[in-house]
């Protein structure tokens, strides 16, 4: 792993910057002169991003579920930048898993905890010695579904929302080290993930029984809709990933920072709104109401109670 010879000093580790937020978060960082290193998925998207950020960016194909692969890749380069620190690290990595949470797999809600959460921690924590040495910046990418979780979007949101109350424990943790810890929570983007969002979206929907369609067909396939309508109208790649970098390199670091108008509005409305306001905007946002599909309304004589 070599250095590229023009460069401002600056070290920046990106994970998932194979594509989408990630790949245009180490572009970005790269044309500001940092030493950029990142995990891929593929031979492919290390090639594409060598070719495209001019050999500026480093890429590693690295599984960040498989904690000795993270410590080997943080390792590696450790040993590139010789007694250089990393500046900066935004664990940007993550998975989404659609679904109504009565059917979704359990060994899928487990993965999505085991990228979005155990692999950001192993990230995190192998990082850590070279953010101390340049009294580096984490900064954590999440969701404002976070803050305000929606239905058929349970595993992304808590996994998201397990993060950031880990953010804040580091932040109060590595204080001492001068290593600040900022949540960017991003709002919807036009990048690959609208595309690996529809894909999963349109498997659920294809594996669930004619009782899971009975159940929650109509409501999941009006959450479809609105999801994939949100993302495609979403805030372009480039200009989220501008934001990032924005919120990387701000004195004094913010604590929670929204990407995107879309994560302002949300976030003011967590903060400003009661919770009966908040279960409302939750539904209205993914254009659903309160009633029940026939089958699961109380039959004469029955009391059956739900929330509201």
């Amino acid at each position: 792993m070599s250095l590229p010879s023009k460069n401002s000093g600056r070290a920046a580790v990106v994970t998932g910057a194979g594509s989408g937020l990630g790949r245009d978060i180490a572009l970005g960082l790269a044309a500001k002169g940092y030493i950029v290193f990142g995990t891929a998925f593929s031979s492919a998207e290390v090639r594409d991003l060598t070719d495209a950020s001019g050999g500026r960016v480093s890429l590693t194909v690295c599984d960040i579920t498989k904690e000795q692969a993270v410590k080997a890749w943080a390792a590696s380069v450790s040993d590139a930048l010789n007694r250089s620190g990393v500046n900066v690290l935004i664990n940007n990595a993550g998975i989404l898993t659609p679904g109504p949470l009565e059917i979704v797999p359990l060994e899928a809600v487990r993965h999505e905890f085991e990228v979005n959460v155990f692999g950001a921690l192993s990230v995190i924590n192998a990082f850590l010695p070279a953010l101390r040495k340049a009294r580096g910046r984490i900064v954590q990418i999440s969701t404002w579904t976070a803050s305000l979780p929606l239905p058929f979007n349970g595993p992304s949101g808590a996994s998201k929302a397990a993060m950031e109350v880990f953010a804040t424990v580091y932040r109060a943790e590595l204080k001492p080290f001068g290593i600040d810890v900022v949540v960017a929570a991003a709002g919807n983007m036009r990048t690959g993930g609208p595309a690996k969002t529809a894909t999963a979206l349109a498997r659920m929907a294809e594996q669930m029984t004619p009782r899971e369609r009975e159940l929650y067909g109509r409501a999941f396939d009006t959450f479809t809709e609105k999801l994939n309508s949100m993302q495609g109208s979403g805030l372009a790649s480039v200009e989220a990933a501008a934001r990032v970098i924005e919120v990387a390199e701000q004195n004094p670091a913010p604590r929670l920072a929204a990407v995107g108008r879309d994560a302002e509005e949300i976030l003011r409305a967590v903060r400003e709104q009661s919770d009966a306001e908040q279960d409302a905007l939750r539904i209205q946002i993914v254009g659903l109401n309160e009633t029940p599909p026939p089958s699961q309304l109380p039959r004469n004589g029955e009391n059956r109670d739900r929330d509201r």
